[in-house]
């Protein structure tokens, strides 16, 4: 039974402390769009992805204006591209992206993610045509996602696809230098991908998945902050039950919106991915929720406890709340998308090294972190062979989203706006990983993994 005070709690955590659902994902198959004509199979994928998600966009605004829940982004995810692509040219994957663009723009959803490879054990030579285009693709389109997986804990690195990636990722600020590198920022390389993320710009939908599904990510950074300030001088088990709580409110509003969404449109729900997304407005961040735990500032000894007892607590309050959890599910630390994470990089609380530690025990990796524009290649593959060595190591899902910001260096700022907010460029280590990464090959999977 519902009572006044769940009711106007809600209705405080969304007028004062920003709760919102941050996007309703449909994930499409296309597997049923196979052809081995380009143009056949780009005309079956636009008349697809617009026929099944003809009403996303509109669903979503009904549901907001319903029950006064804002939903921020609606979002198509389809089958990793490279895995659909059969025989296509690196010019045919281009024009498979551009499709997918016209797609986007008729549905009016805010980004269409897949354009996707999986290379943890190797090539295909589908999947080099594809990753060979990804800088163009995103250069030349708005709202298309890429994400390319390099790791699992059970294949081990593709170190030959982490080099690459770092070359990718350089070619893909290169093309939109004028836009403040952001078609870097439409990029995530991922060890332990996980099929039904429904947020952006790692979404895809899952080889195993159901032939349409919705998934649904909420938020909340804010909410949990206010329900820790009002906590006061608890102790950490007081503490850690107080987030609990406040999660598993959170995710019900969560999957009272993906019920709501899967019935009028008549498709499967799929999971509710209970991450705490922060974005740049102030009072939403999770950052500021560290420090409202204690620490004078994120970056401090003792953030890395602090994130790990918060990731827990949120999970468990979250499993609670939903039969359904997936995705990432646990506490985005990005920087430029956090008011207090760039906070804490300009007073220079807050450096790589600690980001990356941070990463071992949060929800996903070093994400929208910007770099200097003369970043080196080599070390960017560097920083994405050592987070990926996290989440292999750990059995965990990890991913790195690096701006490197051309033309700018150490104390200039890039500047992306809305969710994506702005990122002053952080300092790297000054010494090379080159000979290293050159090696190339693959790092064996940990002993852990043979599991079976």
């Amino acid at each position: 039974m519902l009572n006044t005070q769940d009711i106007l709690e809600t209705i405080n955590m969304i007028r004062e402390e920003n709760l919102d659902i941050r996007t309703i994902t449909m994930g499409i198959s296309l597997f049923d769009c196979v052809s081995e004509d380009e143009s056949r199979l780009c005309d079956r994928v636009y008349d697809k992805i617009t026929r099944r998600a003809e009403h996303l966009v509109k669903t979503g605004e009904d549901i907001e204006k319903r029950y006064g829940v804002p939903i921020v982004n609606k979002r198509v995810s389809i089958t990793p591209a490279s895995l659909i692509g059969g025989n296509l040219t690196p010019d045919g994957y281009l024009r498979l992206a551009h499709t997918l663009q016209r797609a986007a723009r008729t549905l009016g959803i805010n980004f269409i993610g897949g354009f996707s490879a999986l290379v943890h054990k190797g090539y295909t030579q589908s999947a080099r045509n594809l990753i060979s285009v990804i800088p163009q693709a995103l250069a030349e389109t708005e709202t298309v996602c890429s994400s390319v997986n390099v790791a699992t804990t059970k294949a081990g690195i593709n170190m030959d696809a982490v080099a690459e990636m770092g070359h990718v990722i350089k070619r893909c600020a290169e093309l939109t230098a004028d836009k403040d590198s952001i078609g870097a920022a439409k990029l995530v390389v991922f060890a332990n991908v996980p099929e039904d993320n429904p947020f952006m710009a790692g979404a895809f939908h899952g080889v195993g998945e159901p032939d349409c599904v919705i998934n649904v990510g909420v938020s909340g950074p804010g909410v949990v902050a206010s329900a820790i300030k009002r906590a006061g001088d608890c102790n950490l088990s007081e503490l850690a039950d107080v987030i609990k709580k406040t999660a598993f409110k959170i995710t019900r509003v969560g999957q009272l919106v993906a019920s709501e969404a899967a019935r009028a449109l008549d498709t499967p729900f799929g999971i509710i991915d209970l991450s705490l997304a922060p974005t740049p407005a102030i009072g939403d961040s999770v950052a500021h929720i560290l420090e409202g735990m204690g620490l004078e500032s994120v970056g401090a000894h003792g953030t890395t406890a602090a994130l790990a007892m918060l990731n827990d607590a949120v999970k468990k309050g979250g499993v609670m709340a939903s039969s359904h959890v997936g995705g990432l599910s646990g506490a985005f630390i990005p920087v430029s998308e956090d008011a207090g994470m760039i906070a804490a990089v300009e007073r220079g609380a807050l450096s790589i090294e600690k980001l990356e530690a941070m990463t071992a025990v949060c929800s996903v990796g070093l994400d929208m972190i910007a770099i200097p524009g003369d970043t080196p290649d080599e070390v960017i593959s560097g920083i994405i062979a050592d987070e990926i060595s996290i989440g292999v190591a750990n059995t965990k899902t990890t991913a790195v989203r690096l701006i490197p910001a051309i033309g700018k260096g150490v104390g200039d700022n890039v500047e992306f706006g809305g969710l994506l907010g702005y990122a002053p460029i952080i300092k790297l280590s000054e010494y090379s990983p080159a000979k290293f990464i050159a090696r190339g090959g693959r790092v064996p999977a940990p002993i852990h993994s043979l599991k079976n």
